[in-house]
């Protein structure tokens, strides 16, 4: 209890904030949105279960927590920040997807940029006389005409949360 005023969760339910309201801590009478949501999502008997639960250290991290997921499921009341989560591994995914494609961009046009080195003259067993030849191999695999369109086609489609 900060002074004379109550902490957001007695203002809010009207009740006389006491020394030891388990609320006063985390819950400000400056910030009464906090425990709005909060009440709302979890009740402020379930949230006052949960904190005398924990020790003392834990109780700012939990309430963080909780004002966080009561965020989260005012927005999404289905998923809640679980949607939010899964919204950014998508996008983390098809970045990495782009980022893929670029990159195999990048080296084809170095591959194609690359004068053509001369056959070797060594015995068919040498190691670089194979990576010549499977590099060779995959210089024409992406220039031939049925995957050189792919890189441009993936960059130019549109992803609903871009």
């Amino acid at each position: 209890m900060g002074g004379n005023s109550p902490c957001a969760s007695c203002k809010l339910l009207r009740r006389r904030c006491t020394k030891d309201c388990i609320f006063a801590p985390f819950f400000p009478s400056d910030e009464p949105h906090k425990f709005v949501m909060v009440h709302k999502v979890f009740g402020a008997s379930n949230v006052s279960k949960m904190l005398q639960e924990l020790p003392l250290h834990q109780r700012a991290d939990a309430v963080s927590s909780l004002v966080y997921e009561a965020n989260a499921r005012m927005r999404d009341p289905v998923y809640g920040c679980v949607g939010a989560i899964s919204y950014l591994q998508n996008q983390v995914s098809q970045l990495q997807m782009q980022l893929a494609v670029a990159q195999a961009e990048i080296l084809c046009i170095q591959m194609q940029q690359e004068p053509a080195l001369p056959e070797p003259q060594m015995d068919a067993g040498d190691k670089s006389f194979v990576v010549h030849n499977e590099l060779s191999s995959m210089a024409q695999f992406m220039n031939h005409p049925s995957t050189s369109n792919v890189p441009q086609e993936a960059l130019k489609r549109e992803y609903p949360w871009s």
